[in-house]
């Protein structure tokens, strides 16, 4: 379903910025990825790793220059809305993202992804019921974030309801998660980690952690990221120093007696873009 008419006229500028975004994050990958990459690349004392880590960097440049997608999964659209409060946050809205998600299937072009859970019939241009998924936050600019999400590193991610007691266990968690994944997330990986809150929170606060920068990180990440790579599952699962390119962990209170602990899996191609809505 195409939008009104007589919508208001910013809600075809969000339909394009949403398009703009999922084209930026589809053909490019952010700086700090890149340099993250590229650092990996240099480091690794594997041959075969480091052979691996050489073809994704050409990869990326080709898809930049010819215009293409990164990957030939283009994931399914994850949205994160800020929104002024001069704007009413009314279906509209998330009509707008819709049609913008639309836009950008055909002119990408991105591969149809979603079905129906049951049927499983397709869509044929990536929305649906509850398609794109679609956050919503007040702030200053009204901005369209994008994070698409690729099946191979979504369908081995995972969370875990922890008894308080295993706060130390953290790290082994998410390297237990990582190792029953092996190759199948395409690794290297980037571990967005979600601790605390409720079974839900964590699971979100885990995607959100995907749309941190990666060239930095705390000491607590970086201890994570460290058993991590001690497995040596390393570049497509064919060994290697670098089998995570990163941890970043976002935190929220939670139960007294509760930890829950959500480990969202990202591949290499850890894809997202920022626009401003143009009003």
């Amino acid at each position: 379903m195409m939008m009104n008419p007589a919508a208001p006229p910013f809600l075809d500028a969000l339909a394009a910025a949403t398009c703009r975004a999922l084209e930026q994050a589809e053909i490019g990958l952010p700086p700090d990825v890149l340099e993250v990459l590229e650092r990996a690349a240099a480091a690794e004392r594997n041959p075969i790793a480091r052979r691996e880590l050489s073809n994704i960097l050409e990869n990326i440049a080709l898809a930049g220059e010819r215009r293409v997608p990164v990957c030939q999964d283009t994931g399914v659209p994850i949205v994160y809305l800020t929104v002024p409060p001069d704007i009413p946050v009314t279906s509209e809205l998330f009509d707008g993202v819709r049609e913008g998600v639309r836009r950008a299937t055909e002119a990408v072009p991105l591969r149809p992804n979603v079905v129906d859970p049951l049927t499983r019939t397709n869509t044929g241009d990536n929305t649906g019921d509850g398609m794109p998924v679609i956050h919503v936050q007040p702030g200053d600019r009204f901005c369209v974030t994008v994070l698409p999400k690729g099946a191979g590193s979504e369908n081995v991610s995972r969370i875990a309801m922890l008894l308080p007691s295993r706060v130390g266990e953290i790290p082994k968690v998410v390297a237990e998660t990582v190792l029953a994944a092996g190759g199948r997330p395409c690794p290297p990986v980037v571990l967005g980690v979600g601790i605390g809150g409720t079974f839900d929170t964590a699971a979100a606060l885990a995607k959100e952690a995907l749309l941190l920068p990666i060239d930095r990180m705390d000491d607590y990440e970086q201890e994570i990221c460290d058993v991590v790579n001690r497995l040596g599952i390393g570049p497509m699962g064919l060994g290697g120093d670098t089998t995570a390119l990163a941890v970043k962990v976002k935190t929220a209170d939670c139960h007294t007696a509760s930890l829950p602990v959500a480990v969202n899996v990202q591949c290499w191609a850890c894809r997202r873009a920022t626009v401003e809505v143009r009003r």
